[in-house]
């Protein structure tokens, strides 16, 4: 359903947990991650201007990033909005990590927004999704079947999520065309990376290669484009 010159919602999903994959860490230090990581994020929302590109900011974090909850918020903004979509959470191979680490799989979060789409065609008004969650590419095609116009995601687990957001960020809210600046996170995130992972026998390190970006939708947008 295509809508004229609606109002735009930036929704975030924002939940660090303090998980860094493959290592154990004390709950104490998990805390000064998950607190320092997401307060990170809002700041670099404030620094590049998201508030004033977009007319409605919706943070869902701590006890609200969940998976219900981000069905719910998409679904309700949606009635009067053309929202677009930031995964800054975990994931895994068909679902999202939220809140104190809970795994929400496709059912808890598409599962509503498929229902709303059946019984009321144009509910989801989601125009694009970018995410640093691990095996981002594994929901890419679900994305895109409740309507979004673009959507990228990584094929393993995400090692790179900065500077990519920053990269990212930077580029789509001054303009720049979302494939382009999807990447442009990325190929900044392998130069910096490069420098710590080095190529091994002519071949990515697996680090770099697991957080290969794929983007895939109908078109490519620009932030002031509905």
């Amino acid at each position: 359903m295509k809508h004229a010159a609606r109002p735009l919602a930036l929704v975030v999903l924002l939940e660090n947990v303090g998980h860094i994959h493959g290592i154990r860490l004390p709950p104490w230090i998990m805390a000064a991650i998950d607190f320092v990581t997401e307060e990170y994020a809002k700041a670099l929302l404030h620094l590049y201007g998201a508030y004033g590109r977009y007319d409605l900011v919706r943070i869902l974090e701590d006890e609200w990033a969940t998976g219900p909850y981000l069905a719910d918020t998409l679904l309700q903004v949606s009635k009067t909005h053309r929202v677009d979509l930031l995964l800054l959470v975990h994931g895994y191979e068909g679902g999202l990590v939220g809140y104190r680490g809970r795994r929400y799989g496709t059912d808890a979060i598409f599962g509503p927004l498929q229902a709303a789409c059946r019984t009321t065609p144009g509910a989801l008004d989601l125009r694009m999704v970018y995410g640093l969650n691990c095996y981002g590419a594994s929901l890419i095609p679900t994305w895109l079947d409740l309507g979004v116009q673009v959507v990228n995601g990584a094929v393993g687990v995400n090692w790179m999520p900065e500077p990519s957001l920053s990269t990212f960020l930077r580029a789509w809210l001054n303009g720049v065309p979302y494939s382009r600046a999807v990447e442009q996170s990325y190929q900044v995130a392998v130069r910096w990376w490069r420098r710590i992972w080095r190529p091994r026998h002519g071949q990515e390190h697996p680090f770099i290669a697991s957080s290969r970006q794929v983007i895939a939708g109908r078109q490519d947008v620009r932030i002031h484009e509905v």
